[in-house]
């Protein structure tokens, strides 16, 4: 568990709402609000707080310091602006908003307030992923060339009369969904991307956004990301390379339906040919959550900018916006 000092708010109380009240220390939650009123108590029994269904009373009260944001697309931004404009450090799920535009409100609050927003892009904080970063970190794969990724779902009967079809609700298909988490994971470890082209067919599902994403992206330094999200992979899959001169490393798997989470080191050799490998497997339970938290309270307690902030979810909405604009999706 986590021990946090400041009251917690948690809007919306869905699965990520679930995941996120895990790891707080019991008694910390003051308020579960849900539209669903029924819900919202049902989550409050389970642990602890007051329920409500409005969220401006939940983000405006004195005994909340802090707000986790859990909501459909739609009402991500305002709220966050809404929470940070209060004075309450923030914690939003990606994408944050539908588009780059919707989280100027969230810069105005931050810059009025000192309010700390942090986007929760979790998968950075797989272990996979954290030891990979210390990898690259320490130079083992020398100067980054490119990523390679692929994450994709096979949707379920029924999927496209679900909101993340409603653009109005969810912003648009699989590029704003899975699509988000390749994009920030790319740009954690390239850094920005000034050319930007892809693709957002509609290969299976009948409805309004796009059920695969494909992503070609050219940082200033011609470092390259190609990255393909689907809606339409039946079996479940997790895929994310990492290459630089001296070597590459491979991630896979997510845990559950996406396999066993795994990292691959190929280190290279000055004669070339076969590398020498290192394989970690993390079959143990999923701790990304409160690692994610444990960073947050770091950022309030440090008075830090998080890393990843809305900025980043500004710059990936950004990109994801280029190519629905060069496709005509919107």
């Amino acid at each position: 568990m986590v021990v946090v000092t400041a009251g917690v708010a948690i809007v919306g109380c869905g699965l990520i709402g679930q995941k996120r009240a895990r790891v707080l220390e019991r008694g910390t939650l003051r308020v579960a609000c849900d539209a669903d009123a029924a819900r919202a108590a049902a989550f409050a029994a389970e642990h602890g707080g007051d329920a409500t269904d409005d969220w401006r009373a939940a983000v405006a009260r004195e005994d909340v310091g802090i707000a986790i944001v859990a909501t459909s697309h739609d009402a991500l931004a305002e709220i966050t602006a809404a929470a940070a404009a209060n004075g309450k450090h923030v914690l939003v799920e990606k994408p944050a908003a539908r588009r780059a535009s919707e989280l100027d409100a969230v810069r105005d609050a931050v810059a009025r307030t000192g309010a700390k927003v942090r986007v929760g892009f979790n998968h950075r904080y797989h272990r996979a992923f954290r030891d990979a970063r210390a990898i690259v970190d320490r130079g083992a794969l020398g100067d980054l060339t490119h990523v390679r990724a692929r994450y994709g779902h096979g949707g379920r009967i029924g999927y496209e009369k679900e909101w993340r079809f409603v653009p109005a609700i969810s912003g648009g298909g699989e590029a704003i969904d899975q699509g988000m988490h390749l994009v920030d994971l790319a740009r954690w470890f390239l850094g920005d991307f000034d050319r930007v082209a892809g693709a957002m067919p509609r290969y299976f599902w009948d409805a309004p956004v796009e059920d695969n994403a494909f992503f070609l992206l050219r940082t200033a330094r011609d470092q390259v990301a190609s990255l393909h999200a689907s809606w339409t992979e039946w079996k479940n899959l997790f895929s994310f390379e990492i290459f630089g001169r001296t070597g590459k490393l491979e991630i896979t798997g997510l845990g559950g339906s996406y396999g066993v989470e795994r990292l691959a080191h190929y280190a290279m050799t000055p004669e070339l040919g076969p590398p020498p490998t290192t394989i970690y497997e993390y079959p143990m339970g999923d701790d990304s959550w409160l690692a994610e938290y444990a960073a947050f309270l770091d950022d309030i307690r440090r008075d830090r900018i998080p890393d990843p902030s809305f900025e980043d979810a500004r710059a990936a909405l950004a990109i994801v916006e280029r190519i629905y604009a060069a496709e005509g999706a919107r």
